[in-house]
C-alpha cells in the first residue's frame, strides 16, 4: 500500500486550443461538448486550460505526406535534440524511434495511447534509456495526437518531466476506407510502400455497439552509406576538418607500416599521410562506408481492434487490442578485426577476459623468431549482418459510466514488447584460439583458408529480450458544487502497475564463444502504486486556479511526491494568460537500478595513445547498474499568453524552465581518459599502452537546467467558394541548457552547440496550405538551426555546423467519387545534411541522409 498521505487537490487541467472571438459568452460555453484532454482527468470544454498543448489531427497527418509516426513527430519544434530514430544503427535498440521533448532525452518524454501507458521497448537505448518505440504504434487508427509541452508527473507519474505525447485512436468508426502509397528516393534508389485499411460498423447510440479494425503495412528498402553519393567514398578532405576516412589494418605489432606482405579483400595500398598527416609510409586500408547502414530495411505490420458496448444508459464497456510485427535488417559492420583489444565474456566473473592476438613462433604468418602480435581483418568470413524481429501487444479492457454526478472509468491492461536479434558472420573464440595456436588459419593469404576452416570460425547468434507492463487504473470525477464563477471540478484516481524487463545476451556470449561481444544484460521487475487527485476552482468568470497532487510508491527505490499548481486568466475574450509550477520525477529505469551489465564500443580522443596521440581511438565500455540510485527530480515552470483576435487567428507564446537534480548517468568517458588519476583502476591499457577499456557505473550526478520559448501561430483566410488559405507555424527557441559533464564539475552551456549532444537554439516548422472543395495542397518548411562545434581534434575543424532547411510539398485531389489521390515530395530542394566532422559527416539526431523523395497514393472509401 502507499506509505504516504493520500492526495488532495487537483491539476492545471485542460489545455488551450484556439479561441474564438465570442467564446466568452456563458451560453456558448455550456453548449460545447466536454472532453478529457491530455494532462488532466477532469472533463472540461476545449476552450479551458492552463498549459500549452499542440494538437495534430488525422487531417493534419494526411496533409503532411508522412508515412509513419516517427517521421511525423520528429519534425516537432519541441523535439529539439538528443532523440534517435532508425538512423541510430549502432545501438542495442536498432530499428527503433523515440522522441525527446526539450532535448531531455527519450526517457523524459512519456508516450501514451488513449491516455494509458504502453510497454517500453524490449531493450535499452544507450544501455539505460527505456522508451516506447514509436515504430510499434499504428498510424491509420490515429484520430489525433496531443503533445503536452509541460511536466505532467502530477497526473501520469514518472517519465513526464519534459512532456507527454498522447496518441488518441478513434473512439468509434463506421464505414470502410483503404489506400496504398508508393515512394522512391531517386538519388539513392530506396523504395517504400505502404498499405492501410480502416473498417468499422455500428452506432453506439442507435445500435448499442461499435467495432472497428485498422491495419497498416509498411515496407522500406535498406539504405547503406555506399548508396549516398557524397558519403560513399569516405573522402572528406575537401570539407573543413574533413579527412580520408579509412580503416588501417593487416599489420604486425603496433606499426601500421609494418604491414602484411600481400593485399587481401577490399584493402588498398595507401599513403599513411593521407589518413594521418603526422605519419608516413605505406599501409593497407579499406573504406568503412562499404560496411555501414544508414537506415535499416524494414517490414512492419500494425493492427488495431476496438469495440464498445453500451450496457445501459449510463454504462459502457470497451476493449481494444493493439498488435504490431516488425522486422529490420542492417549491416552490423565490417568483418571482425583481430587486435590487442580482443576480448570475450566470462559469465562466472561477469568480466571481459583478453584473447590473444599473438602469432606463436612457427606460425606460417609469423616472419619473426619471437611471438608477434597482429592486427588483421578477417575479410574472408564476410560482412556481419543483423536483423531484429519485434512483436508488440497491448490489450486493454474497461468499464466507464456515470453514477449520479460522478463520471468514472476502470480499466486493466497488459502490454509487452518482445525482440529477437539475429546476427551472422561473427567469430567463434574457441575455433579462433585453436587455429591461432595450430597455424591452421592464414591471416596474410586468406586464399589458403578452406571453406571448412572459414565455416568453423563463423558464428551466428540469437539475442532475446522482452519488456512487460500490467496496469490497473481507476479514475473518477465530478463537479462538487456550483460556485458563483462556475462549477468546482474534482477528479481522483488510483493506479497499480507491474513492470518487468529481461534483456538477455546470446548463448554464444554467455559461454564465452563470441569474440568482441557487445551485451546489455538486464533482468529486473518492480511494482508501482499511485494515488492522485486534482481540482479546478473558478475564482472569477475570467480567472481559475487548479492544482494536483500525486503520490507514487516504487518497490525498488521508495516514494515520489508530485504537486502542481496552475492559473488561467482571461481578461478579454481574445486574450488568455496562463502559468503553472510543478514538481516531477523520473524513476531510475530498470537497466539503471536492477541487475544489469553492459558492454559497448565507442571512441574517445586519447592523448596517450602510442600510435596516434590526440586522435580518436576505439574503446570498450563496461557499464553496471547501481541499486542505490535515487530518482531524478524536477521543478517545472511555464508562463504563456494566447491571443485570438478573431475566430480565424490564434497566436501563442509560452516560456518554460525545467530544473532537474540527481541526473542519472555515467561520468564522461573523455574526462576519465584525460584524468585517469581521479578514477583508479577504471582505465585499462594493453602492454603497448593502447587504450582498451573503461569501467563505469550509473550514479546520481548533477543538476540540469533548461529554458526556452515556444511560439505557435495559425491564420486562416477564406476566399469563399474559391477556397481558403491556412498559415501555421510552430517555433521553439532554446535559451539555455546547462549541465556539468562530470560529477562536481562546473555547468557547461549546451544550448547552440554539441557539448551535451547537438542542441540547436532554433527549431521550427511552418506551413502554407490551400484548400478547396476538391483540392488540398500544403508547402511545409522545416528549419533546424546551426550550432557550434565544441569538440575539435583538428585545427581546421569548422566553428559551426550550418543550419538545415528542408521543404515538403503535399497535395490531394478528391474530384473522383469516393476516391482521393495524393502526391508528395519530401525534401523538395534535395538538400544535403549540413557537414559535421564530429559525427561522421552529418548528425543523425538532426538530419536525414535521403534526398528528394517522391510519393504517390490513392485512397478509396466504400461508405
Amino acid at each position: 500500500m502507499l506509505k504516504h498521505t493520500v492526495l488532495i487537490a487537483g491539476i492545471g487541467t485542460a489545455l488551450p486550443l484556439a479561441h474564438a472571438a465570442g467564446a466568452a459568452d456563458p451560453s456558448a460555453i455550456t453548449a460545447l461538448e466536454k472532453i478529457t484532454v491530455t494532462g488532466s482527468n477532469l472533463r472540461a470544454t476545449a476552450r479551458a486550460g492552463a498549459n500549452p498543448v499542440q494538437v495534430i489531427s488525422a487531417a493534419d497527418i494526411a496533409k503532411s505526406g508522412k508515412s509513419d509516426l516517427p517521421d511525423l513527430l520528429r519534425s516537432l519544434s519541441a523535439n529539439s535534440g538528443n532523440s534517435f530514430n532508425e538512423q541510430f544503427t549502432g545501438s542495442f535498440s536498432a530499428g527503433t524511434a523515440g522522441i525527446s521533448l526539450r532535448g531531455l532525452g527519450q526517457r523524459n518524454t512519456l508516450i501514451l495511447v488513449n491516455g494509458k501507458r504502453v510497454s517500453n521497448y524490449a531493450t535499452a537505448q544507450n544501455l539505460q534509456e527505456t522508451f516506447v518505440d514509436l515504430n510499434s504504434l499504428p498510424l491509420r487508427a490515429v484520430k489525433r495526437i496531443e503533445i503536452l509541452k509541460d511536466g505532467a508527473s502530477a497526473i501520469y507519474g514518472s517519465d513526464a518531466i519534459a512532456g507527454v505525447v498522447n496518441i488518441i485512436l478513434y473512439p468509434d468508426y463506421n464505414g470502410v476506407e483503404t489506400g496504398i502509397t508508393v515512394g522512391r528516393d531517386f538519388a539513392t534508389g530506396q523504395d517504400e510502400k505502404t498499405l492501410r485499411l480502416l473498417a468499422g460498423h455500428g452506432s453506439l447510440e442507435e445500435d448499442g455497439y461499435n467495432v472497428w479494425f485498422a491495419f497498416d503495412a509498411q515496407k522500406r528498402d535498406r539504405l547503406d552509406k555506399s548508396q549516398v553519393a557524397w558519403l560513399k567514398d569516405g573522402d572528406f578532405r575537401g570539407y573543413p576538418g574533413g579527412d580520408l576516412n579509412r580503416n588501417v589494418t593487416n599489420y604486425y605489432g603496433t606499426d601500421p607500416t609494418n604491414r602484411f606482405p600481400r593485399v587481401s579483400g577490399p584493402l588498398a595500398d595507401t599513403d599513411y599521410a593521407t589518413i594521418n598527416p603526422e605519419k608516413s609510409g605505406r599501409v593497407w586500408s579499406y573504406n568503412p562506408a562499404d560496411y555501414s547502414t544508414l537506415i535499416p530495411g524494414i517490414e512492419r505490420y500494425h493492427a488495431a481492434l476496438r469495440g464498445t458496448l453500451k450496457l445501459n444508459a449510463s454504462t459502457t464497456a470497451y476493449a481494444e487490442f493493439l498488435f504490431s510485427s516488425s522486422r529490420s535488417q542492417q549491416i552490423f559492420g565490417a568483418p571482425l578485426t583481430i587486435s590487442s583489444s580482443l576480448r570475450a565474456w566470462d559469465a562466472k566473473t561477469q568480466a571481459l577476459v583478453p584473447i590473444s592476438n599473438v602469432l606463436p613462433v612457427g606460425h606460417p604468418d609469423n616472419p619473426n623468431s619471437t611471438p608477434t602480435p597482429v592486427n588483421a581483418t578477417l575479410f574472408d568470413l564476410g560482412t556481419r549482418y543483423k536483423s531484429d524481429t519485434v512483436l508488440f501487444r497491448r490489450l486493454l479492457a474497461g468499464l466507464k459510466g456515470t453514477t449520479g454526478n460522478w463520471d468514472w472509468d476502470i480499466s486493466g491492461a497488459y502490454s509487452d514488447s518482445r525482440m529477437r536479434e539475429y546476427a551472422t558472420n561473427f567469430v567463434n573464440r574457441y575455433a579462433f584460439e585453436n587455429l591461432l595456436k595450430s597455424g591452421g588459419y592464414s591471416f596474410t593469404d586468406p586464399a589458403k583458408n578452406t571453406r571448412a576452416v572459414r565455416d568453423s570460425l563463423r558464428l551466428s547468434t540469437l539475442r532475446p529480450a522482452w519488456y512487460r507492463i500490467a496496469t490497473l487504473d481507476a479514475t473518477t470525477g465530478t463537479e462538487l458544487l456550483e460556485l458563483p464563477a462556475g462549477p468546482l471540478g474534482f477528479a481522483a484516481g488510483y493506479q497499480l502497475r507491474r513492470e518487468s524487463m529481461n534483456s538477455r545476451t546470446s548463448d554464444a556470449v554467455e559461454t564465452g564463444s563470441e569474440l568482441r561481444p557487445a551485451l546489455n544484460i538486464i533482468n529486473g521487475a518492480r511494482t508501482v502504486q499511485a494515488a492522485y487527485a486534482e481540482v479546478n476552482v473558478p475564482v472569477l468568470r475570467s480567472l481559475s486556479l487548479s492544482g494536483a497532487l500525486r503520490a507514487d510508491h516504487y518497490s525498488d527505490f521508495g516514494n515520489a511526491f508530485s504537486p502542481k499548481l496552475a492559473i488561467r486568466y482571461q481578461p478579454l475574450d481574445s486574450l488568455v494568460l496562463r502559468g503553472s509550477v510543478s514538481r516531477g520525477f523520473r524513476a531510475p529505469s530498470l537497466p539503471e537500478i536492477t541487475n544489469s551489465t553492459g558492454v559497448s564500443y565507442g571512441s574517445v580522443i586519447d592523448p596517450l595513445d602510442p600510435v596516434t596521440p590526440n586522435r580518436s581511438v576505439g574503446i570498450t565500455h563496461l557499464t553496471v547498474a547501481n541499486p542505490n540510485l535515487q530518482p531524478e527530480r524536477s521543478t517545472n515552470a511555464n508562463l504563456g499568453v494566447v491571443f485570438s483576435p478573431t475566430a480565424t487567428t490564434s497566436v501563442s507564446l509560452d516560456y518554460y524552465r525545467i530544473r532537474q537534480s540527481n541526473i542519472i548517468g555515467t561520468e564522461s568517458a573523455q574526462y576519465i581518459v584525460r584524468h585517469p588519476e581521479q578514477f583508479p583502476g577504471r582505465v585499462v591499457r594493453d602492454a603497448q599502452g593502447k587504450l582498451v577499456s573503461i569501467s563505469q557505473q550509473f550514479v546520481n550526478l548533477n543538476r540540469r537546467t533548461t529554458s526556452g520559448i515556444d511560439a505557435d501561430l495559425k491564420q486562416v483566410v477564406s476566399f469563399g467558394a474559391a477556397g481558403k488559405l491556412v498559415l501555421a507555424a510552430q517555433w521553439s527557441r532554446l535559451l539555455s541548457y546547462r549541465e556539468p559533464q562530470q560529477a562536481g564539475g562546473a555547468p557547461v552551456e549546451g544550448a547552440g552547440n554539441n557539448a551535451l549532444g547537438s542542441l540547436p537554439k532554433w527549431k521550427g516548422t511552418s506551413s502554407l496550405g490551400w484548400e478547396t472543395a476538391q483540392w488540398s495542397s500544403t508547402l511545409s518548411w522545416f528549419h533546424t538551426g546551426g550550432y557550434k562545434q565544441t569538440v575539435k581534434d583538428k585545427d581546421d575543424t569548422p566553428d559551426r555546423v550550418r543550419s538545415y532547411n528542408t521543404f515538403n510539398l503535399a497535395a490531394s485531389y478528391k474530384g473522383f467519387k469516393r476516391t482521393t489521390l495524393t502526391a508528395s515530395i519530401q525534401n523538395l530542394t534535395n538538400r544535403r545534411p549540413p557537414w559535421d566532422p564530429s559525427s561522421d559527416g552529418f548528425d543523425l539526431t538532426q538530419a536525414d541522409p535521403r534526398g528528394r523523395v517522391f510519393t504517390i497514393g490513392v485512397d478509396y472509401t466504400f461508405n
